[in-house]
């Protein structure tokens, strides 16, 4: 491996304007692909297929075609002044004259009145109308928006409190690139800051940007063959950006590193690549691994969301062993530090903070370890207490117009009501149809727990019914899970005497399910990319103790950052200071999503960081020893890194969309726990306890494992050795620059 890969970037190197002309011309080619490309789609139905909320609702799609699912609509919430009621003359009159005049938009499909559909609440202060689209909400115009605005603003007028729900007013997320700028700036400072050379910290931007450029363009360009939409591909734009940097940033300090040692350019930019882009290629693999792992869980959207990000991270590891060697042979000198630049002379790396803080670990690994232990324990307790849901209008600040139709729903129908039980009854198979829907519906409505139900509707079939049940609490509600859960149960009598069946859906159901699905695919997951990633790191590291280290050291970040997620935005913990306004339950898909993506960066710092102890100990180092070399070689790069991937993820705070602002968080937590503790503390110290077993191997598994050098021992004396010799730790002078290389 370390051979092959130090032939192609000594290529690449020498063959620097041919590699950059061919990533332009791939850039160009998947940009003007991205531009001819038709729109993406998103009318697909199913998010998570084989559970029942969804298996109702395509079912409804199926049995009533004339429903649209898709489109969007406004729920107009109408309170009357204290003391009156909605009924009276004038505000009825206002009410029916709004209903008139959102009736005659072009794109509205049907506009409900409240006092025809009985949409009013007992005591008569509170209506709601529903107008209903046929579009759906992203593709509505402005046009569409302010003849409804106007409708509303005339009933306000009026002296009526009206308030508006539902998805064609809410506010749509807005896409990215304020996040990546705010990133890239972060990340650009933390560069300079490292190398002390603008080109230097240029050079893994620039090559960042165009592995993003990309990876994003490639993924416009089969938008619409493989259904990804702007949201699938911000996962990728996200990792894309942060482990582009961060593997272009490892090259780049490699290489720096064989230039102090008394390498030529050409001959510096193979080690690197040999050496450094081995550490890529493995860490790579991890995310990648981690990351398509996503589709063993079912879920469509994250299936999309990990192959595309895996893809990104594909394309980073090539730009790394590529294109970054071929920048570095345009300018071999100017990615040096300006000291270096004045002094005319490369000088050889000697003792440093890094291996001053092994020194330190190794001295008091016990204490360290507990003390690192204990405070991820602590941060990870919130997890204990983790809810899922699919946080909606209650979690929106009160300022918001669609959390105080929320609230005032809530006041006026009951807690309930914000969540209503779609039932959907299949009496195809039934000897008389009506009567089974009707028992259906009567034993629906003797539920405990159930306010109301509403008045079955067949289509135009007569085999299927569907109707309503609202429950006596709210959507995130414990009872309301156990009230699903009841009426479900309920089913097996009801099939026997009637010969129908029916299946329960809404937005309520969705997320209850959705949450259990998700619960029980974390285990085959968590097996399938912990399984996968330790044989890897078998291979890399050829050692036992070492990947189940290094997976134990995964679990401790992840809790202690999911524990954070939890305290932040579901206790509100600081939640002002990140522009969370209404803590709520935790996305459902945010555990499972956070588990592999930070699986992926665990394993790509414990790469980067033990094989360079790998290397020193191969090479001949004591394991102490080794802990010390690759801390003074590889600690300020990780840092670095780890900071840059810090900057990058929380430049996503700032996110509008509730999933990418939870996402940004985490991850960046995540890795702040992972490199600083786990991997700058936990790692050493547990090195210095294990010694010489850290790298024990069985004979017989030594003997079955393939041997992939990625310490580089082969470039010692092999391919490596030519045109070098060995290092002189005396400061060398440094080539002209414009001097053929």
């Amino acid at each position: 491996m370390a051979t092959l890969l130090y032939r192609l970037g000594r290529t690449a190197f020498r063959r620097r304007w041919l590699v950059a002309l061919l990533w332009a011309v791939i850039l160009g080619g998947l940009g003007f692909g991205a531009v001819k490309a038709p729109a993406a789609s998103d009318s697909g139905t199913s998010f998570m297929p084989g559970i029942e909320a969804q298996k109702a609702f395509d079912l409804i799609g199926e049995r009533f075609p004339g429903a649209s699912a898709n489109g969007a609509n406004a729920r107009i919430v109408f309170v009357a002044r204290h003391g009156e009621k909605v009924t009276a003359a004038d505000n009825r009159a206002t009410i029916d004259a709004f209903v008139k005049e959102a009736d005659g938009a072009p794109e509205v499909s049907g506009t409900v009145n409240p006092f025809t559909a009985k949409a009013v609440s007992e005591d008569g202060s509170t209506a709601y109308a529903t107008v209903n689209y046929k579009l759906k909400a992203s593709d509505l115009t402005d046009g569409d928006k302010t003849a409804l605005e106007k409708a509303i603003n005339q009933a306000r007028a009026s002296g009526l409190t009206v308030e508006v729900g539902g998805t064609a007013l809410a506010e749509q997320p807005a896409a990215g690139g304020s996040s990546e700028a705010v990133g890239i700036a972060l990340a650009a400072v933390v560069l300079l800051i490292t190398f002390g050379s603008l080109a230097a910290a240029g050079l893994p931007l620039l090559t960042a940007v165009v592995g993003v450029g990309a990876g994003m363009a490639g993924i416009m360009a089969l938008g619409s063959t493989f259904g990804l939409t702007a949201t699938t591909g911000t996962l990728a734009s996200m990792l894309g950006l942060a482990v582009g940097i961060d593997y272009a940033l490892f090259v780049v300090s490699r290489y720096r590193e064989e230039r102090a040692g008394g390498h030529d350019p050409r001959e510096a930019a193979g080690l690197a690549v040999g050496t450094a882009g081995s550490a890529v290629v493995f860490a790579g693999l991890t995310v990648v691994i981690a990351l398509s792992g996503l589709s063993v869980i079912g879920v469509p959207m994250l299936t999309k969301m990990g192959l595309c990000a895996a893809g990104a991270v594909a394309v980073a590891v090539l730009i790394a062993l590529t294109l970054v060697p071929a920048l570095l042979g345009m300018w071999p000198n100017a990615v040096l530090s300006r000291a270096t630049r004045k002094r005319g002379q490369v000088k050889a790396q000697g003792d440093n903070a890094g291996s001053r803080w092994a020194r330190f670990v190794l001295r008091r690994p016990v204490t360290v370890l507990v003390l690192s232990v204990v405070g991820l324990g602590a941060l990870a307790l919130p997890a204990a207490h983790l809810e899922m849901g699919m946080p909606g209008a209650e979690s929106k600040p009160t300022s918001s117009t669609e959390r105080r139709a929320y609230d005032d729903l809530a006041r006026g129908f009951g807690a309930g009501f914000n969540g209503p039980l779609t039932v959907v009854a299949d009496v195809k198979r039934a000897h008389d149809p009506e009567a089974a829907v009707a028992r259906i519906t009567k034993e629906i409505t003797d539920t405990r727990g159930v306010v109301s139900v509403s008045v079955p509707r067949f289509n135009r079939a007569g085999d299927t019914a569907l109707f309503s049940a609202v429950p006596a609490t709210g959507p995130n509600d414990e009872k309301t899970k156990d009230l699903i859960h009841t009426i479900r149960a309920e089913r097996p009598a009801l099939e026997h005497g009637t010969g129908a069946t029916f299946k329960v859906t809404g937005s309520t159901a969705m997320d209850i399910d959705v949450a259990q699905a998700l619960q029980d695919a974390l285990i085959p997951y968590l097996a399938v990319i912990v399984g996968l990633a330790l044989v890897l790191l078998l291979v890399v590291f050829r050692s036992v103790l070492i990947p189940i280290k290094a997976a134990l050291g995964f679990l401790l970040s992840v809790l202690a950052a999911l524990g954070s997620v939890v305290a932040v935005f579901q206790w509100g913990w600081g939640a002002d200071l990140l522009g969370v306004e209404q803590p709520g339950p935790i996305m459902s898909l945010m555990p499972i999503f956070l588990v592999g993506i930070v699986f992926g960066l665990a394993m790509d710092y414990e790469v980067f960081l033990v094989a360079r102890m790998r290397e020193a100990y191969v090479h001949g180092d004591r394991a102490p020893q080794a802990v010390v070399t690759g801390f003074r070689h590889s600690a300020r790069v990780v840092v670095a890194a780890a900071v840059i991937m810090i900057a990058v993820f929380s430049g996503f705070v700032s996110a509008q969309e509730s999933m990418i602002k939870t996402i940004g968080f985490g991850l960046a937590v995540a890795v702040l726990f992972d490199a600083f503790v786990v991997r700058m503390a936990i790692v050493p110290a547990v090195l210095a306890l294990l010694g010489d077993r850290a790298w024990w191997l069985p004979k017989w598994l030594d003997r079955l494992l393939p041997r992939v050098d990625v310490e580089g021992s082969g470039l010692t004396t092999g391919a490596g050795s030519r045109g070098s010799g060995p290092a002189d730790p005396r400061p060398l002078p440094l080539p002209q620059e414009g001097t053929r290389v």
